[in-house]
């Protein structure tokens, strides 16, 4: 089919038009019969916001994705293309491409009713049906719908009236593709009216003159929820119009949550490979995003975006091949001190509130990883009660004997692993603790959990920890309360 270069050649062939949503629920009709996934790489949404997908696309419906940032809207959208047919005839020189079986601009019905059957056509590939705007206050309606050009009117001698003196905005243009607005409520209400008559009556109004153009755009809209956006919102008539209405989200859990992280960072293969990464830091790094939702500090309606999670875990890496690189190693493994590699990328990714604010980005940082460790502590040892009784022994009386005696442990943050192993095993019942209770860790994770479990006492206080311009500081902090009385 693809083959045929004239009108008439494709008569020939078994080409029928459709609209683009037909071709959408068509071609997803095939690819479910069939067993295939419709949209890959969507990790978490599968039971939620991709079958929704699917039944709106079935309705033929636009589409709005309403969510919170960093909840791969966008995403979902661009992988619309994928349910297009690979390749369609366009009337070769249309500026909309004109279906040349079913052509709705004046040029190409002209030009069908000049040439006939030898009606030169061009073929367009699905990649290149999508079309994307970001909604800004400074868009306009002759960006979305078009404008009069009055230079050509003046050329040809014709009325503004004549659609031939109308230059097409990214609609029109966009016409048996995919378009795509993103953040809709940031687009000025007077413009979101202009988009009234194309979802409904297939018209486009330009300086008030009327021109009745059947355009087949499938819309997909973005947006987050109203009550958070402060620059605008959805007009209610639009919002009526638009046929399904879908509620994005983030990963429930840890595991969808690590493998978005796996499947999206960007990290050189030779470092993942001299880079150890014990299976419990994936988790803290995760837990983090899940402590910033629900944090005091952080403001719940702006959200926390999965690319917090990615960023983090990249910087992480990076820490620890800082760190190798000036020791000089050919491998290390992850230490809890890299995580302090990781606040640049939360500080810019969590919007505070009030309350935040007076605590300070870098502060509010560190109280959400202390947040996820304790949090995941209790999932490792023995949690820590809140009221014992005076003479029931803990079990880690006799780690925190040690840090009572006034001794302490201090960690630099660039350590050699043998220094770094050495000073942790220096620690009596330290090990003891991890092979009591973690029977199943793996040599290559011991040091990492022997540093969590100190972190974990320090975020259910039974140990102080201080930065220092070199590393971490390990005491009993009721000692040293104690001897400034």
């Amino acid at each position: 089919m693809k083959k045929s270069t004239t009108l008439g050649a494709l008569k020939k062939t078994d080409y029928k038009p459709l609209s683009i949503q037909q071709e959408l629920a068509r071609n997803l009709r095939a690819r479910m019969q069939k067993g295939k996934p419709t949209f890959e790489g969507l990790l978490g949404y599968e039971n939620t916001v991709i079958p929704d997908v699917e039944r709106a696309l079935l309705s033929g419906h636009s589409i709005n994705l309403l969510g919170l940032r960093g909840q791969a809207k966008t995403r979902l959208a661009r992988q619309l293309t994928q349910l297009l047919n690979e390749w369609v005839p366009v009337v070769e020189g249309s500026e909309i491409n004109d279906d040349p079986l079913a052509p709705i601009s004046n040029f190409a019905k002209a030009l069908i009713a000049e040439k006939g059957d030898h009606t030169p056509i061009t073929w367009l590939h699905r990649n290149d049906r999508f079309f994307e705007k970001l909604a800004t206050p400074d868009v306009s309606v002759a960006d979305l719908i078009g404008d009069v050009d009055p230079i050509k009117a003046a050329n040809l001698k014709l009325s503004y009236a004549n659609e031939k003196v109308i230059h097409f905005g990214m609609i029109p243009r966009a016409h048996r593709c995919i378009f795509v607005l993103n953040e809709l409520p940031d687009l000025q209400a007077r413009i979101q009216v202009a988009l009234f008559s194309i979802l409904q009556e297939k018209e486009i109004q330009i300086r008030g003159f009327k021109l009745r153009l059947p355009i087949e755009t499938q819309f997909v809209f973005t947006a987050n929820p109203e009550d958070y956006t402060n620059r605008g919102s959805i007009v209610t008539p639009l919002k009526d119009r638009i046929g399904s209405q879908i509620l994005t989200h983030y990963p429930h859990n840890l595991e969808t949550a690590k493998a978005i992280t796996r499947q999206e960072t960007h990290t050189d293969e030779a470092v993942q490979q001299a880079i150890h990464v014990p299976e419990l830091a994936r988790d803290i790094l995760e837990q983090i995003g899940f402590e910033a939702r629900k944090s005091e500090y952080v403001d719940s309606k702006s959200g926390v975006s999965a690319r917090m999670s990615i960023t983090a875990f990249e910087n992480l890496m990076s820490a620890a091949e800082r760190r190798m690189l000036m020791s000089g190693e050919q491998s290390t493994c992850i230490r809890m001190s890299d995580f302090l590699g990781t606040i640049p990328a939360i500080n810019g990714k969590v919007e505070l509130v009030y309350e935040g604010e007076q605590e300070g980005a870098e502060q509010v940082s560190f109280h959400l990883i202390s947040q996820a460790i304790k949090t995941l502590f209790p999932a490792y040892f023995p949690e820590i009660k809140k009221l014992k009784k005076q003479e029931e022994e803990g079990p880690y009386d006799q780690l925190l004997e040690w840090f009572y005696g006034d001794n302490e442990l201090f960690l630099e943050d660039n350590l050699s692993d043998n220094v770094y192993h050495d000073t942790l095993m220096n620690v009596p019942n330290l090990k003891k603790l991890i092979t009591a209770y973690n029977v199943d860790c793996r040599d290559e994770d011991l040091l990492f959990m022997m540093e969590f479990l100190l972190w974990g006492l320090e975020a259910n206080k039974k140990l102080n920890k201080y930065r220092t311009m070199e590393g971490f500081q390990f005491k009993d902090g009721l000692g040293n309360l104690l001897a400034g009385i």
